[in-house]
């Protein structure tokens, strides 16, 4: 049956063909400034296939079989794009077109920063796809991108792990969690600029996709503008100072083309204390044409970087301090230091080989190997109280939210200590901050005279270090992608991706802070459950050393996708298929205390297979609007990250494992005039069967009479079977009032929810080495359906106008509104067990269903109100261009949340709500804040 599918979609096609005399439109592409001809300027007529590049000399030779008024589209990276009204009855010399370099779409390009919710390792509600928006020119995305983006807004509320993200062909997510690692892409801002990007459901000439859509990049050294180029950046966000030098060659006489750039950032505090930052970047692309048909391309690029991190607060911390404030930083010897650090150094190397096998056949082979460490820092300690200037024993809080022991089935008496609560207050402001030098001396003992008296402290046994949890990847990547032209109507798309990485996974100390070494173990556990190595066990580590955990994680994936695509003059339509098999596997290198059968070795390998079809079709009502249809259903294996229940400690595979199912349809309609462009656009999306593993500690949890000797436990949660729905359409709109005044105005309304009760399972660790003791628990259903999904707002809307005078400056201004944000919710909340004493079994007398849906109600953020401003002025001097670029976002200085999530440790009804009675909780949601008024200053110089 397949294959008679097969031959059909080849086939189809030759039904439709049938001769029309051609149309000739002719032309020169210039620069209006320079005047010299434009090579490579893309030459195309609307709701078309008909499309050309300009030659060396700016001239282009355009057929086309269509009839009537039609729109020709001029457009090129760098330049404002020319939609032009012309006539195909009869052919046209058009004469001379001139082009103005758009210095608003250069300045974009600029300004792909490292921001924080790109930087976060908190992988799911903090992170956003304004990576994977910048190069379209829609007004909609472009707002998404520069203007709400600083809000965490999400296209149609998806992860960057549903938008596949290409480097020449070559699929660049990472297989670990999915999503594309930004920090790889820092300071590459001027050779990442050739782009291409379909959204959604739309077809893609290099791959199937994903359902939030396609950016592929371009870095083949021959479609570079030559000339050189010097950025100069200064910032308040997440670095302060940047600069950037770029040269591109051109391609020469014998075939031969290469581009290099060298980039480096610099920040000794963002706009959040503490939080340093420095970046490098090295880039090259070197090109050889062979012949007419056969060119070999190597790109090459190294972007060593580190940050230092900001926390989360509670509400209790925000009052007592400020939105700025960072719990992770503390003073050494005059300089702020971050104990939280995020590093990353992952260099890649491509070699790509374009092979024009005919006029109408090319294939792209590509062979990427990427290799580096990632590693986030963070202070580890045993036999010593928390270092951390907000654990909630250091806080008012915990003084004033005290509550007498329970009365038999009842809760005890509310008693707040008021007196200690203040001095608590006191002590927290004089030690607001990271004690670096108390670390130090706990980790020396004092050298006495001889008549007592300190002279000096020497090292010792290290109470507190701080070390990184490390990943060591390597990946090598095989593909070829063939693009074929079947006939005057139809294509064909087809490739090929072989993928294997080998994870290493560790903890690694990086100092002992002052001391002589660290012991390996555990301090929460005793005897041989307190070895991290069975087989080293009562280890002194030192710098440098591996400790605590240490495995490998190994993936093989292989996707192939094709792909038919039909152009008419009133309907074009595409159909695209899928087949992927993936194969996952854990390899402990220690042999755990808490886990001594199944840490050491291999896992059983765990495979999954599958499939996906998407297809679309775009009605053309006229040259000037038009209508799109897409739809695509897809299966996707689980992440590596979420395959294993606790990876870190042992071969355990998530129960219920299943591969993901996604589909998803979206309708446009679009309308496009020279001075007039609109989108409207509806979409539906369903993801099910997602799982998710957490960590963190539990109070009240357990039963003491069902194996537990305590009720409070540190556990692992995984959630499988959770479903999440996303529904919402998408306006856009942008007039030009005039030749140099424009007015655009966007929307997004969504709603997005969880469309599933996930099942929660629990994992005790402390348990497994008992006899006769349960570790695991089915906690049944967590009633998570209908409530919402966090981590970005789910409408939002802008209004702006930009002026852009004939003397090549230009000011522009948006105001936009962001609502409907809501905070991530505990799962363990909404299950039945969190009504159920763990000391009696019984249910608590006080959970009633009306005071439940208060304490469970989810939490709805602010509405926010930002204005933004941009400008930038450019010249041409003695031929080169030189820009200036400024812009300030949230000018009103507005202090918002972006995101916030639910404690967890309040793990049953009672201990919930004595701390939310108490008016003062101890364990309150914490909070993300976004940047207040920030500023971006950019020069620019091409020569």
């Amino acid at each position: 049956m397949e294959k008679m599918y097969l031959v059909f979609f080849v086939l189809l096609p030759l039904g439709f063909v049938f001769a029309q005399q051609d149309v000739i439109l002719s032309g020169v592409v210039i620069d209006i400034k320079t005047q010299q001809p434009l090579e490579n300027i893309v030459v195309s007529i609307q709701n078309s296939s008909a499309t050309q590049l300009t030659k060396a000399n700016g001239k282009f030779e355009l057929h086309s079989t269509l009839k009537g008024e039609q729109l020709l589209l001029l457009h090129s990276q760098g330049y404002k794009e020319v939609l032009l009204k012309v006539n195909l009855d009869s052919n046209h010399n058009l004469g001379i077109i001139q082009l103005e370099d758009n210095f608003s779409d250069d300045v974009s390009a600029t300004l792909i920063t490292l921001s924080e919710s790109d930087l976060t390792d908190d992988t799911n509600t903090s992170e956003m796809t304004s990576g994977l928006l910048q190069s379209s020119k829609d007004a909609f995305f472009q707002v998404s991108a520069f203007s709400w983006g600083q809000a965490r807004f999400r296209v149609r509320g998806l992860d960057s792990e549903n938008g596949t993200m290409m480097l020449n062909g070559m699929p660049m997510n990472k297989v670990y969690d999915g999503r594309p690692q930004w920090g790889n892409w820092g300071g590459l801002n001027d050779v990442l600029r050739n782009q291409e990007f379909s959204v959604g459901a739309a077809s893609s000439d290099h791959t199937f996709g994903g359902i939030l859509g396609t950016q592929q990049i371009y870095t083949r050294a021959s479609i570079y503008k030559k000339g050189s180029r010097l950025l100069f950046s200064a910032s308040n966000t997440t670095y302060n100072w940047r600069a950037i030098g770029t040269y591109a060659s051109g391609i020469n006489a014998s075939g031969w083309a290469y581009v290099i750039s060298a980039g480096k950032r610099i920040g000794n505090e963002g706009f959040f204390e503490g939080t340093n930052f420095k970046g490098e970047s090295f880039f090259i692309s070197i090109e050889k044409k062979w012949n007419d048909r056969n060119a070999l391309n190597f790109t090459g690029f190294y972007t060593p970087n580190s940050r230092g991190k900001n926390s989360p607060n509670t509400n209790e911390v925000t009052r007592l301090t400020n939105e700025k404030y960072n719990s992770y930083w503390g003073w050494q010897n005059g300089k702020k230091r971050n104990a939280r650090v995020k590093n990353i150094k992952e260099p890649l190397l491509m070699l790509n080989h374009y092979f024009r096998i005919n006029e109408k056949t090319n294939l792209n082979s590509n062979v990427m190997y990427q290799f580096g460490k990632v590693g986030n820092s963070t202070i580890d300690y045993q036999n010593a109280d928390s270092p951390d200037p907000v654990y909630y024993r250091k806080l008012p809080s915990y003084f004033t939210s005290l509550y007498a022991k329970d009365k038999g089935a009842f809760s005890g008496d509310f008693m707040p200590d008021y007196i200690n609560a203040e001095k608590s207050k006191t002590l927290f402001l004089d030690h607001a901050q990271l004690n670096w030098e108390d670390l130090y001396r706990t980790n020396q003992k004092p050298i006495l005279n001889s008549n007592n008296i300190i002279t000096g402290f020497e090292p010792a046994q290290s109470h507190y270090v701080l070390y990184e949890d490390r990943t060591d990847d390597k990946t090598l990547a095989v593909n070829s992608n063939l693009n074929l032209r079947l006939t005057e109507n139809s294509a064909f798309d087809g490739g090929i991706v072989f993928r294997s990485l080998k994870s290493h996974h560790f903890q690694s100390l990086v100092d002992l802070l002052g001391g002589l070494y660290f012991e390996d173990v555990d301090a929460f556990y005793t005897g041989a459950q307190a070895q991290s190595d069975l087989q080293n066990p009562n280890r002194q580590v030192k710098e440098g050393d591996v400790y605590g955990y240490n495995y490998k994680l190994l993936a093989t994936i292989i996707d192939a996708f094709t792909q038919f695509k039909f152009n008419y003059n009133k309907i074009d339509f595409f159909l695209s298929q899928s087949y992927s098999v993936s194969e996952y596997q854990r390899e402990g290198l220690y042999q755990n205390g808490i886990y001594p059968t199944t840490s050491l070795g291999k896992s059983k390998k765990v495979n999954f297979e599958n499939f996906g079809f998407k297809g679309g079709f775009t009605y053309k009502i006229s040259g000037k609007q038009w209508l799109f249809f897409n739809g695509m259903h897809y299966t996707r294996a689980p992440s590596l990250q979420n395959t294993f229940s606790n990876s870190r400690l042992n071969n355990a595979i998530v129960d219920d494992l299943g591969n993901e199912k996604i589909s998803g349809a979206e309708g446009s309609y679009v309308f496009r005039m020279p001075k007039l462009k609109m989108r409207a656009t509806a979409y539906y999306t369903l993801i099910r069967n997602s799982a998710k593993t957490s960590f963190f500690y539990a109070e009240g949890i357990f039963d003491k009479g069902k194996a537990n000797n305590n009720t409070d436990a540190f556990v692992s949660q995984t959630l499988t079977q959770l479903d999440k729905k996303n529904i919402g359409v998408e306006l856009s709109f942008e007039y030009q009032i005039s030749a140099a005044l424009k007015a655009i105005a966007c929307l997004a309304y969504g709603n997005y929810t969880y469309s599933s009760n996930p099942n929660v399972s629990i994992t005790n660790d402390a348990n497994v080495a008992k006899e006769n003791t349960q570790s695991t628990f089915d906690f049944g259903r967590s009633r998570l359906k209908d409530y919402k999904q966090s981590g970005m707002p789910q409408q939002a809307c802008a209004v702006g106008l930009e002026y852009r005078a004939p003397k090549f400056w230009w000011l522009g201004a948006t105001l936009n509104y962001l609502a409907e944000n809501y905070i991530d919710v505990a799962p363990i909340a909404r299950t039945d067990r969190f009504y159920i004493n763990a000391k009696n079994g019984l249910f608590f007398p006080e959970a009633t269903k009306e005071r439940a849906l208060r304490l469970l109600k989810q939490e709805k953020l602010d509405p926010i109100s930002l204005v933004n401003i941009t400008g930038g002025k450019s010249w041409s001097v003695f031929g080169n261009n030189i820009g200036l670029f400024v812009s300030v976002n949230n000018v009103l200085d507005v202090s918002y949340k972006t995101g916030g999530f639910e404690q967890a440790r309040n793990a049953n009804f009672r201990a919930l709500n004595q701390d939310v009675s108490s008016g003062t909780p101890s364990f309150g949601a914490k909070y993300f804040y976004g940047y207040g008024r920030t500023y971006f200053v950019n020069l620019s110089v091409n020569f």
